[in-house]
């Protein structure tokens, strides 16, 4: 029932008491939320900053720092929200909640993968997807591109895509993880597009000291048989790795890693190196001229190659030295070991200990089969009973430093299989142990102060690789 106020003159219902008190507690709640309500709206944003500061440390060192043998640089991803003045549009919105396009695509493409093996041949691969040779011949000699599927290798991979009727519409060509071409059918023809990826480089850092070789050491520091390698091969002009390594030898590195979609796919180039042999320190840096060319060198300039390798095949055990009196074993008698003897498997390659020209190929006498190079008016070397050449070589043919000229074996007056190599100057047999190798050139006059910039930096990060690194990423 209705009431009017006497002194108001306005209606007022009457409420029960337990109404009135629940309606006062729900207005002070939407008070209290209204008052916690902000003014703008909030939106999360992910900011990655890479910081290379995860340093394996193994066990601390003698003086108590810590002890980076075995370490590896690693970036630590540091996520921070931030606040922003403005709500997320709709676009924004859709994006978020829908898949990408790229994944929508990864969706609706169905590719036939096929991963060539050893003795797998186009003709072979087209036969099984039950496609003609004559197509295959249209697909190869469309354009240059095409031309790359005759030279496949094993490890590759070729993918195939039909319409709905099962016609062949596309082909693609996976050469590696960075580069592949899709070949697309136009009727009757193929059109071309090769797709290349660059990776994101990493710097790390590794160090090892040798405890029994050289790769024992480089693996156990996490360092890739392909880098260390390269690690030999930068100071293989100093240091003889069959012969001169000696147990508590050390070495630091900094290296190159590639990544692709956050996963490793291959080790780069070596930055900078330094290698500790017999109490002796090498330094190497890489350094590209403003001419564009690579090389690597010593801190003061120098050449880290030299005009000749010391050794032709790579950590090969000397069996017989240099030695004008030793008794042969074959002919049981006198006679001059004008040369060095690398016991290896049969098969190991044999590098060109310099640039020059190959003036013999072919067999000798007790030698078996032999090459001799000549290195312009003063220097020559030969190669003795080897196995078999490397496609190509014969006389007249010029080739580089470190090319592979043939293979060990044991071919001529041999008991078992291993290179006989000797170096001769001015036609005089020398002993290439321990002969004076002349050097290549230095860094030029106009790079210098460039380069000793460069050198000053390098040398820093590997003396303190956590700080360095770190700063530069």
């Amino acid at each position: 029932m209705d009431h009017i106020d006497s002194k108001s003159g306005r209606n007022s219902s009457i409420f029960p008491k337990q109404h009135l008190m629940l309606i006062s507690a729900l207005a002070t709640a939407v008070g209290a939320i209204l008052m916690l309500l902000p003014s703008s709206e909030v939106k999360a944003e992910r900011n990655t900053i890479p910081l290379a500061l995860d340093i394996h440390q193994s066990s601390p060192s003698k003086t108590g720092q810590p002890n980076l043998n075995s370490s590896k640089l690693k970036p630590i991803q540091l996520a921070m929200a931030t606040r922003a003045s403005s709500a997320p549009t709709t676009q924004e919105k859709q994006i978020t909640e829908q898949p990408s396009s790229q994944e929508e695509v990864n969706q609706a493409e169905q590719w036939d993968s096929v991963k060539i093996k050893a003795g797998s041949s186009l003709s072979s691969i087209f036969k099984k997807q039950q496609l003609s040779p004559s197509l295959l011949h249209t697909l190869v000699t469309s354009s240059s591109e095409g031309k790359m599927l005759n030279r496949i290798r094993p490890g590759q991979q070729i993918e195939f895509m039909r319409d709905a009727n099962g016609e062949l519409t596309r082909v693609r060509y996976i050469r590696n993880r960075l580069e592949s071409v899709i070949f697309t059918r136009n009727g009757k023809s193929f059109s071309a597009e090769e797709i290349t990826y660059t990776p994101n480089v990493q710097q790390s850092f590794a160090e090892g000291e040798i405890e029994h070789s050289l790769f024992a050491a480089a693996q156990q520091a996490g360092i890739s048989e392909n880098t260390t390698m390269k690690l030999a091969n930068i100071f293989g002009w100093d240091i003889d790795f069959a012969l001169d390594m000696r147990k508590g030898d050390s070495f630091r590195v900094i290296y190159e890693e590639n990544f692709l979609d956050g996963e490793k796919i291959s080790d780069g180039d070596i930055v900078a190196a330094q290698f500790t042999n017999q109490g002796k320190t090498y330094t190497a840096v890489r350094y590209t001229d403003s001419k564009g060319n690579t090389d690597y060198y010593a801190p003061d300039g120098r050449s880290m190659r030299k005009a000749f390798l010391r050794s032709p095949v790579d950590f090969a055990r000397i069996s017989s030295r240099f030695n004008l009196s030793r008794k042969h074993p074959v002919l049981n008698k006198i006679r001059a070991h004008k040369g060095v003897d690398y016991a290896a498997g049969t098969g190991t390659p044999i590098r060109a200990a310099g640039d020059g020209k190959i003036t013999f190929a072919g067999r000798k006498g007790g030698y078996g089969k032999v090459v001799i190079i000549q290195h312009g008016q003063r220097y020559s070397t030969l190669y003795a009973h080897m196995n078999g050449y490397k496609r190509g070589i014969r006389s007249g043919k010029h080739v580089k430093q470190g090319s592979t000229i043939g293979y060990v074996g044991s071919t001529g007056l041999a008991t078992g299989p291993h290179l006989h190599y000797e170096f001769r100057e001015n036609g005089v047999h020398v002993n290439p142990m321990t002969v004076k190798l002349p050097s290549a050139k230095p860094i030029a006059k106009a790079e210098k102060s460039t380069f000793l910039a460069h050198t000053q930096l390098m040398i820093s990060q590997l003396e303190q690789p956590a700080t360095t690194l770190a700063l530069n990423d």
